[in-house]
């Protein structure tokens, strides 16, 4: 068994837990609520920020054009792609995409974004692929998934979302990292792996708590309250 596969089979029980988050059963059954998407979408925008520069930090990791290219193919479709489905929420909640940029993060945002910048910044390029890895690989088995349980078709009002995550070829671009993945960790030390596994596993734990912090519409709990003036 790969290194790749190894974490695969032991962040299964994730994968499945997000699969049947409430988040993505209302994706499911078209029934999540507006309040859910608004704040989805504000803090997936400034994720997929956070994202970017990780892939960046990637490429300055690299020696091989190839690795380079892997990255700068996945910034390319954050940046020209994934605005689809978020579009997509956007319309079904009633809302422009442009009125939901620029929020503040929330703190399981800021925890998921912080620890994936850090862990880029200062890891290996074997680091940096581990803990961007769950994201697009999360999506990708979601999407799968719900393509072939719902085979949804135009009057679903998250179809766009749908296929957007379960018909596509991101599948090509996550063999790439996996294969490469696979090549650094045969390379790597014993305590190299050990980070990589566990930035990995965290994100795969971010990535459900992304889904629950939407849905229960998660904040800073001390909130700045303004009080009227009486004369």
């Amino acid at each position: 068994m790969s290194f790749s596969q190894q974490l695969c089979k032991e962040a299964d029980h994730i994968f499945e837990a997000c699969y049947n988050h409430p988040f993505i059963r209302g994706i499911a059954d078209g029934t999540l609520g507006k309040e859910q998407l608004i704040h989805y979408v504000k803090q997936d925008f400034e994720y997929l920020n956070a994202i970017m520069q990780a892939y960046a930090f990637g490429i300055t990791k690299s020696s091989r054009r190839e690795d380079m290219e892997m990255f700068n193919t996945s910034i390319s479709f954050v940046l020209n792609s994934e605005t689809h489905p978020h579009v997509n929420l956007c319309n079904v909640a009633g809302v422009k995409y442009e009125d939901l940029q620029g929020y503040p993060l929330a703190p399981t945002a800021q925890h998921y974004t912080r620890h994936m910048l850090n862990a880029s910044q200062s890891g290996t390029l074997g680091e940096v692929i581990a803990v961007v890895l769950p994201c697009p690989y999360i999506y990708l088995d979601i999407g799968e998934r719900l393509v072939k349980e719902v085979n949804p078709d135009t009057s679903h009002p998250f179809y766009e979302w749908i296929t957007f995550y379960g018909v596509q070829t991101e599948e090509v671009r996550m063999h790439k990292y996996l294969k490469r993945l696979d090549e650094l960790a045969e390379a790597a030390t014993e305590e190299e792996r050990k980070r990589m596994k566990e930035h990995f596993m965290i994100s795969c734990q971010l990535e459900y708590m992304f889904f629950d912090m939407a849905y229960t519409l998660q904040n800073w709990p001390v909130q700045k309250q303004c009080t009227a003036v009486s004369n």
